[in-house]
């Protein structure tokens, strides 16, 4: 690979050429890289005259002033230099920089959050095979197996910037946004070996298996550290291979997880109208009513409000409400009042709505449930569910019109 700015096309790439193929009768190169020139913040050639020279070690390192000329470390600089097409002159300066720290915090924040959510898995015991996985966490590996693609597939062309956008893309929509704000259910209040609390962790340690592989490239320290802070992490990230295995898990089910995410889209419009006016707080207030007339999208959506492995895929576990409605689509309004998005304003095609969830809220998961303190030696403030974890692993509970000091409030 022959690497040069664009002013070689006709010095160093023309006259090595010219005299490799004059002396060896074939080209000195296999592939030639041309990259363009670094300006500052407005496009201008840097120069010290003008007092716009952005040193690379005082982007690492910091000023003298740390409040305003921060040490971003060699990280967030090469996340620059791999975001940026190189191809022609690129820009750099402060609020570059900063922007660029932001997808840096992303990506380890995401990477910590997974990092301690499998602090008590053991890969080799506790994993679950895929052929048992719920839908969501199959659907979850068929993404990762084709952000690795494409990552593996930028790589192998030089185009950097393809690789940070396939990965903030993957961590931030897909993981983050999605599946992670998902799984915090199952990874929180679930029986530590719960099926579903299993299921998850399998999933987000494959993720990080793949995941420090593929950004060990660009960001070499924050791979490092995800390798080391794995159980049983030894030696060094760049010990490993390309991991082509998790290549192989194949597209599952897109077309319906694809419409539960815009479902959960359009309900998250709806939130924010009823939380305008206070007509409910966080998502697990309310009810999400769903007006559906297409008789295939209902039988998609009635597949999954009630799960058959351990609530995982159970729609009101996926989308963080407490109870799921389908209706036809001329009573949402009725349902929900102005608390709605019309399918013609929505990403999903279909009419959602929200009211206020009914029953009482369980004081451990938050969910609300018409059978919280229900049943014979329900606690007061649990719901069924709760109750049973709370049973498996001996937390004293609240018995009915008890004193707060009677018993341990979970």
């Amino acid at each position: 690979v022959y690497l040069e700015g664009s002013d070689q096309h006709r010095g160093w790439f023309q006259s090595s050429l010219l005299t490799s193929v004059a002396a060896m009768g074939e080209a000195p190169y296999k592939s030639v890289i041309t990259h363009g020139f670094v300006l500052d913040e407005k496009g201008y050639k840097m120069s010290k005259s003008l007092g716009n020279v952005v040193s690379p070690l005082e982007i690492i390192e910091g000023g003298n002033n740390k409040k305003q000329k921060p040490a971003y470390g060699v990280d967030v600089l090469r996340l620059w230099v791999a975001s940026v097409d190189y191809s022609g002159d690129v820009r750099v300066g402060d609020g570059i920089i900063k922007q660029i720290f932001e997808s840096y915090r992303k990506l380890r924040n995401t990477a910590r959050f997974m990092l301690g959510n499998v602090d008590d898995f053991d890969a080799a015991s506790d994993s679950v095979d895929y052929e048992r996985l719920p839908s969501l966490d199959k659907y979850m590996l068929g993404k990762l197996s084709s952000v690795l693609k494409d990552v593996d597939a930028a790589y192998s062309r030089y185009d950097y910037s393809a690789v940070v956008q396939s990965l903030l893309r993957f961590t931030t929509a897909d993981l983050s946004n999605f599946y992670l704000d998902a799984a915090k259910d199952r990874l929180y209040i679930s029986h530590a070996d719960d099926f579903r609390r299993r299921s998850a962790q399998t999933v987000i340690s494959l993720v990080l298996d793949g995941f420090a592989v593929a950004v060990a490239p660009i960001l070499p320290h924050m791979a490092e550290d995800i390798h080391l802070n794995r159980k049983g992490g030894g030696g060094s990230v760049f010990e490993r291979t390309w991991p082509t295995p998790l290549e192989g898990y194949p597209p599952h089910s897109e077309g319906t997880w694809g419409l539960i995410r815009r479902v959960r889209d359009d309900a998250n419009k709806a939130l924010e109208l009823a939380r305008g006016d206070k007509v409910v707080g966080a998502s697990l207030d309310a009810q999400l009513v769903v007006g559906v007339d297409d008789g295939e999208v209902k039988r998609k959506l009635e597949n999954l409000l009630v799960d058959e492995t351990n609530d995982v895929d159970a729609l009101k576990y996926v989308l963080m409400m407490s109870q799921i409605n389908l209706v036809k689509e001329s009573e949402v309004k009725g349902e929900c009042g102005e608390y709605m998005v019309e399918k013609e304003d929505g990403l999903s095609g279909l009419t959602v709505g929200v009211k206020k969830a009914a029953g009482r809220r369980c004081e451990r998961c938050w969910f609300y449930d018409e059978e919280t303190g229900v049943g014979q030696g329900a606690a007061e403030d649990l719901c069924p569910r709760c109750n049973s974890v709370c049973d498996k692993i001996g937390f004293v509970k609240k018995p009915k019109g008890a004193a707060a000091e009677d018993g341990v409030k979970v």
